[in-house]
Formats: structure tokens, sequence, C-alpha cells
């Protein structure tokens, strides 16, 4: 990547459990920069097909048309020339090479935003987003509502016919409303 003078890049990130409204920030921001007539690249992982293959979509219906990708070294081939953002969903899906390349985009000048679940359905610090926490400038952490209680949910909860997954169940599961919920600390359980 070709250095770029006179403009200052950084990484923000969007976190928080499933139904916290992650993608449809990411969209707001995305179409933000749309109307400022910036250049906006934005990728999803492409196992994350839920919705839409080529889009990335929020729950209640809204989109952006995204690049899908199984690897961080995919996005490689679509930055040239070099965007002024660059936008991913679904972040906790992508391997490590998204942190060195996050980094290198923002030493390059570009904003990067990246929305994905800090937690996974144990609870538990999902995939890179934990070191990506760290390098942000910027990180805004979104709460969904529990279902069981009305407090603000921080968690997703698995089920599995109605009950919570097991502790020892495989972390990725693609799915949407019927295998999670949102839940708070008090009401989200994980089967031992």
């Amino acid at each position: 990547m070709p250095p770029v003078l006179h403009r200052q890049g950084w990484i923000e990130v969007i976190a928080g459990p499933m139904f916290s409204g992650k993608s449809e920030e990411l969209i707001r921001r995305v179409r933000r920069a749309l109307i400022a007539r910036q250049r906006v690249l934005v990728f999803k992982p492409r196992l994350d097909h839920r919705y839409h293959a080529s889009h990335v979509v929020s729950h209640d219906g809204e989109k952006v048309e995204a690049i899908p990708v199984d690897r961080a070294e995919e996005m490689e081939a679509h930055l040239a020339p070099l965007p002024q953002v660059v936008a991913v969903d679904e972040v906790q899906f992508l391997d490590r090479g998204f942190l060195d390349l996050a980094e290198r985009l923002a030493q390059a000048g570009v904003r990067v935003i990246a929305a994905g679940l800090d937690l996974d359905f144990r609870g538990e610090p999902f995939g890179i987003m934990p070191e990506l926490l760290a390098r942000a400038e910027f990180v805004e952490k979104l709460t969904a509502i529990c279902p069981r209680c009305g407090a603000p949910a921080t968690r997703t909860q698995r089920l599995v016919d109605g009950r919570p997954a097991r502790y020892s169940d495989p972390v990725i599961l693609v799915g949407a409303k019927e295998h999670y919920e949102p839940r708070c600390r008090a009401c989200h359980e994980v089967a031992y």
C-alpha cells in the first residue's frame, strides 16, 4: 500500500451482542461517508449469508453492498486505489490478518470501521475482537434489551430447541432469531 500524506486515519469499533444495532450503526456511518462523497469499501465474511451474500443487512432490513471475503488478505486486492473508508461487518469471523491490515490502513490515512460481537455465546471474548478493541481509537459498545427481564443485554444467548447451548458446542453457528436472543448478564445461561 502506498503511503498517503496529509490524511489521518483511525480504527473505530462498534461492538455488542446480537440485536443491538451493530450492523445498523455500521450502515449509518457508511451512508454518511457516501453522502460526504468519500470513497468507501465495505466487506463482510463470506460465511455470513443469513440475509444476503453480497450485502451487509441489519435485522431491520437496512442494507449496503459489501464484498464477501474468507480472509483479510482477500481485501487487499480491492484496496487500489486506496479508499477513504473501509468498513467491515461481523469482523469477529475474520482471521488475525485483519489486525495488521487495519493498522496499516489507519497508518495510511484510512478510516477503518469494524462491527462485531465482542463476546461469543459462552460470554467469552470472541475471535480477534479483544485485540481490535484495544487497538481502536474509538469504541462504541451497544446493548440490546433482554427479553426476559428488560435490562440492558450485553450477551448473546444461543438456544438449541429453546434451551441454552452447551459450553462444548462449536463457537460459530451463523444464525439469527432462530438460534439467538440478547440477554443481560443475570439471564444469560450456558449449559455445562
